[in-house]
């Protein structure tokens, strides 16, 4: 007997579409899109061209030898460390991969505006940047937390002529930014496109953001191909929604090489003052989608807690939840204290300064290393996911002293 075939925009128990019967239509119309237009060839060699002379990619793939042996000063566990440098992408982060994308699908789609959700700021930016250069209008919700951590960023989108909408309901962060957006798409939804930033949401997006994203996986495997000679043991990406994670890992999961998505463990996950989906969450919907979330025992969404804006999210996109229940991949978290040692030693030993959410990624290499080390019996390669740059975060690393500390 043949085994059923898989459900289009399911991920195992997780994924699907739980949204109100106003957008079903633009959901269905988004899906055809996806499936036809996407992987046309007008689609992607307009979109690629723009990757290869507006974003610059390829991004370079950096070997982090002194960052290495801090890490490993024995040299026993880590034998080279290997940086996929989204820091470089026009905008500072990987989320441009994805809005010129979902724009240019807007475009063909007939759509007269976007809007789109952010937390950190790199994707109100990256979608301001993309309506920007093909003049559409654009409107970003932001929480009022990170609008308030986020500043430069809330500055550039408003360059580009984006209009930043504040929200000041819930946590005031990415949660509640994310419902606004969905309320406002609800209102518009003939001559709008939602362009989510994240691998999470309703069916199709969780498929759509990680197609777009792909190209980052895509890169890292010929690079390390071609400069190191061998795959990687592991590969490592920080996860709050996922799509830098699920851009990486797609192009390794066939592979016999290691996944690890690092979560935020804010203050400490037994404080409940955390953002550690996987690790401590439970299945419900959130966003449209059956996933991983953070809730209490009568179901109820619980506020999440991350230093970092981008990862401060009560959910995971579906792809990464099956990912986590199959073990194909292990999910690990950071807390805040560890993502801010994160950026300084990085900063000091490499000359990048790498943003909060990428910092938790960078937390956990050792402990990673270490652990594929002793699976393997000999020191391994391990490649990492550098979203993005830490510029944006400069307020938040003053504040939390780490200016100070690398003066004195």
């Amino acid at each position: 007997m043949t085994a059923p075939a898989p459900r289009p925009g399911w991920f195992a128990e997780f994924g699907g579409r739980f949204v109100a019967e106003t957008l079903v239509p633009a959901l269905a119309e988004l899906e055809t899109a996806v499936t036809s237009i996407v992987p046309s060839e007008d689609f992607q060699r307009e979109w690629r061209e723009l990757l290869r002379t507006y974003v610059g990619r390829p991004t370079p793939l950096t070997r982090a030898t002194r960052l290495a042996s801090r890490l490993d000063p024995s040299g026993e566990a880590l034998a080279a460390l290997w940086l996929k440098r989204e820091d470089l992408c026009h905008t500072g982060a990987h989320k441009i991969n994805n809005a010129l994308g979902q724009v240019l699908l807007a475009l063909r789609l007939g759509k007269q505006r976007i809007i789109a959700e952010t937390g950190a700021g790199q994707h109100g930016v990256a979608t301001a940047t993309a309506c920007a250069l093909f003049g559409l209008p654009c409107e970003i919700y932001m929480g009022e937390l990170d609008v308030e951590r986020q500043a430069p960023n809330v500055s550039r989108m408003r360059m580009l002529g984006a209009r930043v909408r504040p929200v000041a309901s819930g946590s005031r962060t990415l949660k509640d930014a994310m419902n606004e957006a969905l309320r406002d798409w609800v209102t518009h939804v003939r001559t709008t496109h939602y362009c989510v930033g994240s691998a999470a949401g309703p069916h199709p997006y969780p498929t759509l953001v990680a197609e777009l994203q792909r190209p980052i996986g895509d890169e890292a495997r010929a690079q390390l191909l071609a400069e190191a000679g061998r795959l990687p043991r592991a590969v490592v990406a920080c996860v709050g929604g996922g799509s830098n994670a699920i851009g990486m890992f797609r192009a390794f999961e066939a592979d016999d090489v290691a996944l690890y998505g690092v979560e935020a463990a804010g203050e400490g996950i037994e404080t409940g003052r955390h953002a550690a989906t996987i690790g401590a969450g439970r299945v419900g919907v959130l966003h449209g989608a059956r996933t991983l979330v953070l809730a209490d025992d009568d179901g109820q969404i619980v506020e999440p807690h991350s230093v970092s804006a981008g990862l401060d999210y009560p959910g995971v996109g579906p792809e990464h939840a099956a990912l986590a229940r199959t073990g194909r991949a292990t999910y690990l978290s950071a807390t805040d204290d560890e993502a801010l040692a994160a950026v300084r030693d990085v900063a000091r030993a490499e000359g990048i300064l790498i943003a909060l959410e990428t910092a938790h990624a960078f937390a956990r290499i050792g402990d990673i290393a270490r652990r594929e080390r002793a699976r393997s019996g000999a020191a391994v390669h391990v490649a990492v996911c550098l979203s993005g740059r830490g510029d944006k975060d400069l307020a938040t690393l003053l504040a939390r002293g780490l200016g100070d500390e690398v003066a004195s």
